[in-house]
């Protein structure tokens, strides 16, 4: 009996393991083409662009769809999309090859790089280390002193930036729990500038993009050779798509500033898989295994989830999330800008890459794609991504949308109802918070208008709604962040101040308004 059980387990294996396979096989160009088209129309993607990694080879790279909705022109393999925060792996990868050469180790103390770096905690700035900038728990909060880089229109220069660090106040203990952050990543690439002697920008170019003939890529658009092939961003406004400006400074390069086609990222990605290796027979090396390794492990952990894939395990490794998905190794990161996102997906035990950029800011698009890929290599049948991550985004959406629509009603109500009127000067002046700089709060045809010094896109007009709260419509509608400015009044009634708070539950984390404390400055 136990003979015939180990051989109908040896069968069943044998089995499943071909299905796999064959399964795999026939995933053909035709169904990706499918999947994506799929996919375009439920979350509005005016392009798209997908590459497949199999064994040591590129098997799929195609555009879909257009570059503009208001230039035009067809996406293919080599159009150039923001890839975001796909940039930290470079980032992560300058380190590691300054590591290799003895430059400097991962646990090198960012003071003895740049002596000015400084946080708001003491004792967490003198044990600071290069790994620390990578890992996401610094201790400040998501996306802490985001608006120092973002929205682009942000005058702040990298001093700047790495001065004003010491304000943002943390929100846990130094190296207890995962913050995804920016800012930090700029200071990484800071510290590649200073060890190296050369341009941060030049020095990913000169070790990365240049030996894997990643010949398209620029580290970020102001550097891109040739605009012909690019695309344009686009987020919805009242239903309705609008192309959008750029998100970051180029301060923030190190963090999100590359652009990248899937043609280019796709020898990015068979060089990850390789170990750093790259060449006809792999005899050249971008880094070293033992650095691929480090920046494969984790670093950080997080809360795991067994969502899709039967996840046990889910942490942050140096430039990368990881985590297991059916028992295997997934490496992964995805991207984010104003109206356009991406993701990057490695399943290093069936040498499997996928990589999928879009030119709208919905998540659910890429990862409709990537899942329903994954699926197919992992032989899972009868699973709809689309209809189920579609159906959650209008669900998320739909209660967004209420939460605003509710207080515009609430303020519409108090207008019709001619409460008695606000004075308004109680409000208007100036006010400063230490890293975002002064804001001129000024009164014109019976309203408060906002206007930032720093940054142009923060101007809109200011609505009363209730107590000492007013609520702030930006002008520039792509940005979807409007805001509430909550007053702290002095015993004689006067404005002293004021913190801010998003108002859509669906506001992107880099509007960190919460960070934000103003104090006045003049009446």
């Amino acid at each position: 009996m136990k003979n015939y059980s180990l051989r109908s387990s040896l069968f069943t294996m044998l089995f499943l393991s071909t299905y796999l396979f064959v399964s795999a096989q026939n995933f053909t160009e035709k169904q990706v083409d499918s999947l994506v088209e799929k996919t375009m129309t439920p979350f509005n993607v005016p392009g798209i662009a997908v590459a497949i990694v199999k064994d040591g080879k590129l098997i799929h790279s195609k555009g879909y769809g257009t570059r503009s909705l208001e230039k035009g022109g067809k996406v293919d393999e080599n159009t150039l999309f923001g890839v975001a925060s796909n940039t930290k792996a470079f980032t992560s990868a300058a380190l590691a090859k300054l590591i290799d050469s003895g430059k400097l180790t991962w646990d090198s103390k960012v003071t003895d790089i740049i002596p000015e770096f400084k946080l708001y905690d003491p004792y967490v700035t003198s044990q600071f280390t290069v790994r620390d900038l990578l890992t996401h728990r610094s201790g400040l909060g998501l996306g802490a002193g985001d608006m120092m880089v973002f929205p682009a229109s942000n005058i702040l220069d990298k001093d700047g930036v790495i001065h004003n660090l010491r304000y943002l106040k943390p929100v846990s203990s130094f190296r207890s729990k995962f913050d995804y952050d920016n800012l930090l990543y700029i200071v990484a690439g800071e510290v590649v500038s200073r060890v190296s002697g050369m341009e941060y920008e030049q020095f990913v170019k000169q070790n990365f993009l240049d030996p894997l003939n990643m010949n398209d890529t620029a580290m970020s658009w102001h550097r891109i050779s040739d605009y012909s092939n690019v695309i344009d961003g686009h987020a919805p406004v009242d239903g309705k798509l609008e192309t959008v400006g750029l998100s970051f400074t180029k301060v923030a390069n190190p963090a999100a500033g590359m652009y990248s086609s899937v043609n280019d990222m796709s020898k990015w990605v068979l060089a990850q898989l390789n170990e750093g290796k790259y060449g006809n027979e792999l005899q050249d090396s971008i880094f070293s295994k033992k650095m691929h390794n480090e920046m494969w492990a984790p670093q950080t952990l997080l809360n795991a989830s067994k969502g899709d894939y039967n996840t046990h395990f889910s942490a942050y490794g140096l430039g990368w999330f990881l985590s297991d998905v059916d028992g295997k190794l997934e490496v992964t990161h995805t991207g984010g800008l104003l109206g356009i996102v991406s993701q990057v997906t490695m399943i290093p035990e069936i040498d499997l890459g996928i990589i999928v950029l879009t030119n709208q800011q919905s998540g659910s698009a890429f990862r409709s794609i990537t899942n329903s890929i994954k699926d197919a290599y992992f032989g899972i049948e009868g699973k709809d991504r689309i209809s189920v991550y579609n159906t959650a985004r209008l669900k998320q959406e739909k209660k967004a949308d209420e939460v605003v629509a509710n207080i515009w009603k609430e303020i519409e109500m108090q207008q019709k109802n001619k409460m008695a009127p606000i004075n308004l000067d109680t409000y208007a002046g100036t006010y400063t918070d230490n890293w975002f700089g002064d804001v001129a709060l000024t009164k014109k045809d019976g309203k408060l208008m906002f206007e930032s010094s720093n940054i142009a896109d923060f101007k809109g007009t200011m609505s009363y709604y209730k107590g000492n709260t007013f609520l702030v419509k930006w002008n520039q509608r792509t940005l979807n962040a409007d805001a509430f400015l909550v007053f702290t009044l002095n015993k004689e009634g006067k404005a002293i101040g004021f913190s801010m708070q998003p108002v859509s539950p669906m506001t992107d984390f880099s509007f960190d308004f919460q960070d934000l404390d103003f104090s006045r400055t003049k009446n």
